[in-house]
């Protein structure tokens, strides 16, 4: 019941953050925004970058937002470059903490309730499976996929190429729906959209095979 509350209470946080954006957006103007953004020079996409990491390397905040905040703020090919930095960096270090300090400070970044997903994961499902890491990677449990494939005997070469696949399949439609909306591009949008319910078949596809279920 807790459990389901906390999912109820993020999405809501979620939705609520989209819709003060859009408002916020509408009210200003994307392109007096971007104008903006770009007198920030490297520090807008920096700031992205940092949040995205933050997110990725503590599990338990929301990182979704983010990559359609980089479509907004970016734009699509821009956004698409942004989140890929991040995730690169943050993925890396997951893997990195986990392989080179343990489960013991895994648990302090992922927190008590969490950990049991990690364990699940490094324990029964990616061992020596290159393709089911992969296909992890795709969905909202790849932050925690880095951390439980840290865990097993996985070679970081192998990471590193489900990693780089994984990004570049699942971030476009996300970082799509941020820049479609306010681009008005119908194309943009719609590919957006079918990428994220592609994304969401593929999250059920795999919580019903291996019993793991994500909370976003």
């Amino acid at each position: 019941m807790k459990r389901n509350f906390i999912k109820i209470f993020q999405l809501s946080l979620i939705v609520l953050l989209i819709a003060v954006g859009i408002w916020f957006v509408n009210r200003v103007g994307i392109e007096q925004i971007r104008a903006n953004v770009d007198q920030l020079g490297v520090w807008a996409p920096l700031a992205v970058i940092s949040l995205r990491m933050i997110s990725v390397v503590i599990p338990a905040l929301p990182s979704t937002a983010y990559s359609i905040l980089s479509g907004v703020l970016f734009g699509f090919a821009q956004g698409i470059v942004v989140i890929a930095i991040a995730d690169l960096i943050a993925c890396n270090l997951n893997f990195y903490i986990a392989k080179r300090y343990g489960r013991n400070l895994v648990q302090k970044f992922v927190g008590q309730r969490f950990m049991s997903r990690v364990d699940s994961l490094s324990q029964k499902y990616l061992e020596r499976n290159i393709f089911l890491v992969t296909g992890f990677l795709m969905t909202g449990l790849f932050d925690f996929v880095a951390y439980a494939v840290g865990l097993t005997q996985m070679k970081w070469r192998s990471f590193i190429l489900a990693l780089i696949l994984g990004i570049a399949i699942s971030t476009p439609p996300i970082v799509a729906l941020g820049a479609g909306v306010f681009e008005g591009g119908r194309i943009l949008l719609v590919g957006a959209m079918l990428g994220i319910f592609a994304l969401a078949m593929l999250t059920g596809w795999l919580s019903r095979k291996k019993g793991v279920r994500s909370e976003g």
